[in-house]
C-alpha cells in the first residue's frame, strides 16, 4: 500500500521545524533561551537538513522505492520519540562540560543539539528529494512536481511551527512535543511499511499516555523539593532546608532566586540591600517602587514589612513564580502591593506612573536580558523616577569577574550623572545610578533612624559603597552582546579554578 506522498512531504515539514522549537525548548532549562542557544539550534537543524537533501537525492537515485522512503520515515520517528528519554543524561552532560571542560552555553548547547537532534532532522531532509524522485514520470513535470512537494513541505514546516509553540508545547510539554511528532511520522509511514509502522506508532502511542518525567537536579544543603512545575517559561522548584528555609530555583537549579528564612524579612543576602542603599541618596522611605524581575517576592515581602506605606508595584514576566510566592515565600496580600505579570521594558513603557526607586532583579540565568542592559532601557528607567528617585541593578557575575558589572555601570554612566557600587557577595554586586549624589555617608546618616534590624545592613552597605567601575563598552538596543560577555566571563572563571 502506498501512502499519499503529499501528506508524508506535510507532516515531515511539520515535524521538521516542530522538533527544532521543541529542541530549544528542551535545552532552556540547562542553557538558558539566548540568541546563542536559538542560533545554534536553527544552525544544527539547517545544516541536518541540508546533509538530508544530499543524501536523499543519492539514496533516491540509487533505489526508487517507496519501501526505502517509509523506512526513513520510521526510522526518524524512532529516533526523535527517543529524544525525551537521552535528553535528560545527555543534557547532563553537555551542562556539565560547561564545568569540567571550561566551555561556554555556546559550546554545551551545540553538543547537546547535535546529540540529540541532528540525526532524525538528517532522516527528515532525505524526504523531500526522495519523494521528487518517486513522484516524476516524465522530465518535464520536474519543475512543478518539486514546486508542488515542496509548497507541501513548506506548509507543513509552518504549521509544525505553530503547532509546537502555541499547542504542543504549552498543553501537552516538550517532551510530548517531540512523541506527538514522532506518532504522526509512524502514521503516514505505515501503509508502507504495515507491520513495523503499526508497531511503531503503538509504542510512540503508549508512551505518549505515560507522565513524562522531571528535570533531573541535583538538591544542595541537604534540601528537600517541596514543590516543582514546569511553568509557561521555565522549570522551577522550592527547596525547603531542613531548617525551614525555602529556595526557589529555576531551570538547572544552580541559582536562587528568592529566599524565604522562617520568622525573618531579611536574607543574609543581596536582596536586603534593596532595603537599605535607596537611603544613600534619599533620606526619607521611598513613596513608591518598582521591582522589574520579583520571583516569589523577596524583596517586595520585606518592603511591606519595614516600609508599609511604601507603594509597591512587583513585575515578573512568570506569573507562576509570584503564585508560588504566595503559598511557599509568605508573599502576602496587602493594599500597597500590586502584582503585576508582564515583561518588564514593554511594561514600563506603558505606564506613566513615577518612582522614588527602582530595582532591577531579572536573570535567565546566567544571562540578564540584553535589551534590560541598554542605555535605551535606563533612559525610560529614567524618566520613571521622580526627583531624588534611584535605580538599583542587581549585577550577577562569576567569582571575580568584572566585566559585565563595567558594561552596566558605563551604560548607566551615560543616562546617569551618578553611578556607584555595593560589592554585596563574590557573585552579587548591586549597581546604583540617580540624578543626585550618593553618599555613603548619606546612608551612614540615616541608619539610626531605619527600623532595628536594616541599622547594620545600612551600616555595612555603606561601608562597601564606593564609586562604580570603568573601562566598560556602553550597551546599545543595537549593540549588547550580554550572552558572549558571560561566557567569555564563565570561560576565564573556569579555567581559573583548580580541578
Amino acid at each position: 500500500m502506498r501512502p499519499p506522498l503529499g501528506l508524508l512531504v506535510f507532516v515531515v515539514g511539520a515535524a521538521s521545524l516542530g522538533a527544532e522549537i521543541a529542541a530549544a525548548r528542551l535545552l532552556a532549562p540547562y542553557f538558558g533561551a539566548s540568541t546563542i542557544i536559538w542560533a545554534n539550534t536553527i544552525a544544527i537543524v539547517l545544516v541536518a537538513l541540508s546533509a538530508g537533501y544530499a543524501l536523499g537525492g543519492r539514496l533516491a537515485d540509487r533505489a526508487p522505492y517507496m519501501s526505502r522512503l517509509c523506512q526513513l520515515v520510521l526510522a526518524a520517528a524512532v529516533l526523535l520519540g527517543a529524544v525525551p528519554f537521552l535528553s535528560g543524561p545527555l543534557l547532563r552532560v553537555a551542562s556539565t562540560a560547561i564545568g569540567s571542560l571550561s566551555v561556554g552555553a555556546f559550546f554545551g548547547s551545540l553538543l547537546a543539539v547535535l546529540g540529540l537532534v541532528a540525526v532524525p532532522v538528517l532522516l527528515l531532509g532525505t524526504v523531500a528529494p526522495f519523494a521528487i524522485r518517486l513522484s516524476l514520470e516524465r522530465t518535464e513535470e520536474s519543475g512543478s512536481v518539486s514546486g508542488r512537494l515542496y509548497a507541501l513541505s513548506t506548509t507543513g514546516s509552518l504549521a509544525g511551527t505553530f503547532l509546537a509553540a502555541l499547542v504542543l508545547i504549552p498543553f501537552a510539554g516538550t517532551h510530548r512535543t517531540f512523541l506527538a511528532f514522532a506518532f504522526a511520522l509512524a502514521l503516514v509511514a505505515a501503509p508502507g511499511l504495515p507491520r513495523a509502522g503499526v508497531a511503531v506508532a503503538a509504542v510512540l502511542a503508549v508512551l505518549l499516555a505515560l507522565p513524562p518525567g522531571g528535570i533531573d537536579v541535583q538538591v544542595a544543603g541537604g534540601g528537600r523539593v517541596i514543590y516543582e512545575a514546569e511553568t509557561q517559561y521555565q522549570y522551577a522548584r522550592v527547596v525547603e532546608q531542613p531548617g525551614g528555609e525555602r529556595w526557589l530555583q529555576l531551570n538547572e537549579g544552580v541559582a536562587t532566586h528568592s529566599v524565604y528564612v522562617p520568622g525573618s524579612y531579611l536574607t543574609g543576602n543581596y536582596w536586603d540591600g534593596f532595603l537599605a542603599l535607596p537611603f544613600a541618596v534619599r533620606t526619607v522611605p521611598p513613596a513608591r517602587i518598582a521591582i522589574l524581575g520579583d520571583a516569589a517576592g523577596t524583596t517586595a515581602r520585606a518592603y511591606g514589612h519595614y516600609f508599609p506605606s511604601t507603594q509597591i508595584d512587583a513585575v515578573e514576566l512568570d506569573g507562576q513564580l509570584s503564585e508560588i510566592g504566595r503559598r511557599f515565600f509568605a508573599l502576602g496580600a496587602r493594599p500597597q502591593l500590586h502584582m503585576i505579570t508582564a515583561d518588564a521594558r514593554p511594561w514600563l513603557a506603558s505606564v506613566s506612573s513615577r518612582y522614588d526607586a527602582i530595582f532591577l532583579d531579572a536573570y535567565r540565568q546566567p544571562y540578564i536580558p540584553f535589551y534590560l542592559t541598554t542605555r535605551e532601557f535606563f533612559a525610560l528607567i529614567r524618566s520613571h523616577l521622580r526627583p531624588g528617585g534611584v535605580v538599583i541593578v542587581n549585577v550577577g557575575h562569576p567569582s571575580g569577574s568584572n566585566a559585565l558589572e563595567r558594561a552596566i555601570s558605563a551604560t548607566l554612566r551615560a543616562v546617569f550623572p551618578f553611578v556607584a557600587r555595593d560589592p554585596t557577595e563574590s557573585t552579587n554586586t548591586l549597581v546604583l545610578a540617580a540624578a543626585a549624589p550618593i553618599s555613603a555617608r548619606a546612608l551612614r546618616a540615616a541608619a539610626p533612624a531605619l527600623p532595628a534590624e536594616l541599622r547594620s545592613t545600612a551600616l555595612a552597605s555603606a561601608a562597601r559603597l564606593a564609586p562604580a567601575q570603568r573601562g566598560g563598552p556602553v550597551y546599545t538596543d543595537d549593540l549588547a552582546p550580554v550572552e558572549w560577555l558571560v561566557d567569555e566571563s564563565l570561560i576565564g572563571y573556569l579555567a581559573r579554578t583548580p580541578r
